[in-house]
């Protein structure tokens, strides 16, 4: 229980940070949040990934506060657990970490425009698709490498990290 508070606290914190970083454009964000999530989907399951995606959501939301931003990232990080943990489980053994991590930002991404389309009811938003996709592809492996180097130094620590 303790393990999933801190990944909460740090996918919250990596959230928080992520919002005073420099952005390529406007609307694009790297995703470092979802670190939590999938360590936490590799370490402890998909239950537990779940609280942390939704946790550490409903953080960002007390600190940077509930509007269409809330909207969309909520929207997109459950999506994207809901597609990780089923792309893990289901085809584990053909996606690395950042192959899971790639299908998550994937999803975040549709699901975001989806959410977009429905709030201002305009197909315009769609113009946006390519860099979208092509967004997931460069942050999913970002945070896909850093979950992957996450999970190597805390199996290769598991005493100090893991108890």
């Amino acid at each position: 229980m303790t393990h999933l508070a801190l990944l909460v606290a740090g996918g919250a914190a990596l959230s928080l940070l992520e919002g005073s970083l420099p952005r390529p454009l406007p609307w694009m964000k790297i995703g470092l949040a979802n670190v939590a999530t999938i360590l936490a989907l590799y370490l402890y399951g998909a239950r537990s990934a779940f609280s942390v995606a939704v946790l550490r959501v409903l953080l960002g939301g007390v600190f940077l506060g509930f509007g269409p931003g809330f909207v969309l990232s909520a929207g997109g990080g459950i999506a994207a657990w809901g597609v990780m943990a089923l792309v893990k489980e289901t085809l584990g053994g053909t996606f690395s970490v950042v192959g899971v991590s790639i299908w998550g930002a994937l999803t975040h991404n549709l699901t975001q425009l989806v959410l977009a389309h429905l709030l201002v009811r305009t197909a315009a938003v769609w113009a946006l698709l390519p860099a979208f996709l092509w967004a997931a592809g460069v942050t999913g492996t970002i945070t896909g490498l850093a979950a992957d180097f996450g999970l190597k130094l805390l199996r290769r620590y598991p005493r100090r990290v893991l108890r």
